[in-house]
């Protein structure tokens, strides 16, 4: 069979435009397509491929286990399973984890475990979920209805009640709102699909503060800041808050799909068996792909590398700044980077992402004026040189293109 662009248009969902190259294989941070022209990735699978493609510990991790057990469904346990819940619990504040398959169903599962220890602990009354506006959390109807950006979730009938946005880093419009019938605040510790928007210090523990004051849980959405990406295992830990809840998923896997929901011993008890479940989440492949990216991720030569690199992207954004005058800042922390274009090139960073991959090279937009870098995190530095340079190349060919 000849499988091209033009065949996806016919047999799938139009629901996404990909580009016209259709890739089919890749090693480290390097891409190859269908024609052999190779591409230096600073996409990452949006987030995901954190030890980028084929790294040798995934490719042993999937190999063993796919000779040993693939599924058994969640009326067994499996040894991967445990093994990786353990890992995670040791590592963070969370005493429990519940496994899913996608960043979505992570936090679907926090918000009904939300809203079910709010009937249970405190009664009906209690069940105001506050949320961001620009914040994303996924695209089922419940946390799409959380997520801040109503173009997701209109369209689709009745949304889900009680659920409120306020402005991100105003703690005052959240203090406005919240009260002891707030049943959970959700937000990302930086806002990633909304434009690569850190949350400020003081305004992350002042929302930890008013959750305590209300009995309110605190959920973090840490599927595109955590397993590493900020150069913490997870974020919260850099800001010095404590969530109640917190949702992982994206590289988590490496490219793998899987999810996790970590919480409390306590606040976990309220699952209790038949409140919540998955056919696939837990499943032995998928953890044990896991594991081992942990196992590679969760140390100081790979979360200080992290750091490192960022210093070279801002470097690097920054020179080539210097010639071309695009950006006003880069924003952002570890290897979720965003650089934010000046008013004479607003609303066109898809046209920047359409010139880097002219030039063989891959990047994300975040928004319509941010242009998003989120690399393997071990990508090597000599990747990191080439693949700018093709940037520049990028970046001149839209400003002569508006000249």
């Amino acid at each position: 069979m000849s499988v091209t662009r033009a065949l996806f248009d016919d047999v799938m969902v139009p629901n996404y435009n990909p580009a016209n190259f259709i890739p089919v294989k890749g090693e480290g941070s390097r891409v190859w397509d269908q024609e052999g022209r190779e591409y230096v990735d600073f996409a990452g699978g949006i987030a995901v491929n954190c030890l980028g493609h084929c790294h040798p510990a995934m490719v042993n991790a999937l190999t063993e286990q796919g000779q040993k057990l693939w599924h058994l469904s969640n009326v067994l346990t499996n040894e991967p399973a445990i093994r990786l819940a353990k890992k995670l619990t040791d590592a963070t504040f969370a005493e429990r984890v519940y496994f899913a398959n996608s960043g979505a169903e992570a936090n679907e599962a926090a918000l009904k475990l939300a809203r079910r220890w709010a009937l249970e602990v405190h009664g009906e009354e209690k069940q105001q979920i506050i949320a961001f506006q620009k914040g994303f959390h996924g695209r089922t109807f419940f946390t799409v209805t959380v997520g801040g950006q109503a173009a997701y979730s209109d369209g689709f009938g009745p949304k889900p009640g009680a659920v409120e946005h306020v402005e991100y880093n105003d703690l005052a419009s959240l203090e406005a709102i919240m009260s002891d019938k707030t049943c959970a605040v959700m937000m990302e510790p930086m806002q990633g699909e909304g434009g690569v928007i850190p949350g400020d210090e003081s305004f992350l523990k002042g929302v930890r503060e008013l959750c305590t004051k209300h009995n309110a849980l605190l959920i973090f959405d840490e599927v595109q800041t955590g397993f590493g990406r900020t150069g913490s295992l997870y974020a919260y830990e850099q800001c010095g808050v404590t969530p109640d809840i917190l949702t992982s998923a994206k590289a988590l896997g490496g490219g793998f799909p899987i999810g996790a929901m970590l919480t409390t011993a306590e606040i976990a008890a309220h699952l209790k068996p038949g409140t919540h479940g998955s056919t696939y989440g837990g499943n032995p492949l998928a953890c044990a792909v896991s594991e081992a990216v942990m196992d590679v991720v969760n140390t100081p030569e790979v979360l200080d590398g992290v750091k490192r690199r960022e210093q070279m992207f801002r470097e690097a954004v920054q020179a080539i700044n210097e010639k071309y005058d695009v950006f006003t800042e880069v924003r952002g922390q570890g290897l979720l980077l965003g650089a934010a274009l000046n008013d004479k090139f607003k609303g066109k960073a898809r046209e920047f992402l359409l010139a880097a991959a002219e030039h063989g090279l891959m990047v994300l937009i975040a928004g319509a004026d941010v242009v998003r870098f989120t690399p393997s995190l071990v990508i090597p530095e000599t990747d990191i040189a080439e693949g700018m340079q093709r940037f520049e190349k990028a970046v001149a060919q839209v400003v002569s293109s508006h000249g």
